[in-house]
């Protein structure tokens, strides 16, 4: 049985289905270069898996795999397909979350419910954490003891860093966003751009996700 919190990201889903069917197809390939036009699909990557949006229906599904796109991928390829600026373009100006446009009173919560549970996540596992992001088509960094620069959609790369902890401090974790980020998608869903890399990580890492990390 679905819990109501499930329930409600299912119905934001569905509300965002039919949103997105109302906007001008040939417009979002202009304003969005990354989508692709293929068959009956637009195509877009998000963490390095191929997602696509049936232009009749608005469905997303992994095309990896054709499975249905979980709810956190869903959200994300939505909100980017309707909140992305035409006038959008990326700065090379990185900052932390705090620092975007809009996001100061998300920021204990991103603190919180996503940056303590990568550093727990992750705490003893600086190699397995590079090699993940290579397995996610990133690089690594040389910042941090675990740095790596990771395409959440390719208008959005995000830095990812983390420092491992010792006898006396904990492991420590931050990520980056291109000053930018907040013209392509909602603040809200830079979160939960950050979720879903951390969720891809995790995963491709083979390790479980500690803390608490928020959950759609």
């Amino acid at each position: 049985m679905l819990n109501d919190t499930t329930n409600n990201y299912l119905k934001a889903c569905e509300t965002w289905r039919q949103k997105i069917l109302e906007m001008n197809i040939p417009e979002l390939l202009d304003k969005l270069p990354e989508l692709q036009c293929e068959e009956n699909y637009l195509t877009v990557k998000l963490f390095d898996r191929k997602f696509g949006m049936d232009t009749k229906t608005g469905v997303i599904v992994n095309l990896d795999d054709s499975s249905p796109a979980e709810i956190i991928s869903q959200l994300n390829i939505y909100t980017f397909l309707w909140f992305s600026t035409p006038q959008a373009r990326f700065t090379d100006q990185w900052v932390p979350f705090r620092e975007l446009s809009g996001a100061s009173p998300f920021a204990i919560a991103f603190e919180k419910n996503v940056l303590e549970p990568l550093a727990m996540t992750f705490s003893g596992q600086t190699e397995t954490l590079s090699q993940a992001y290579e397995i996610l088509g990133g690089t690594r960094l040389s910042h941090s003891d675990a740095g790596g620069l990771v395409k959440s959609f390719d208008s959005i790369p995000l830095k990812f860093l983390f420092w491992d902890g010792d006898d006396e401090f904990p492991a420590q974790a931050n990520i980056l966003y291109d000053r930018s980020a907040t013209d392509f998608i909602h603040v809200e869903s830079t979160v939960s751009l950050a979720m879903e890399g951390i969720e891809r990580l995790a995963k491709v890492a083979g390790v479980a996700i500690k803390g608490p990390l928020f959950k759609m």
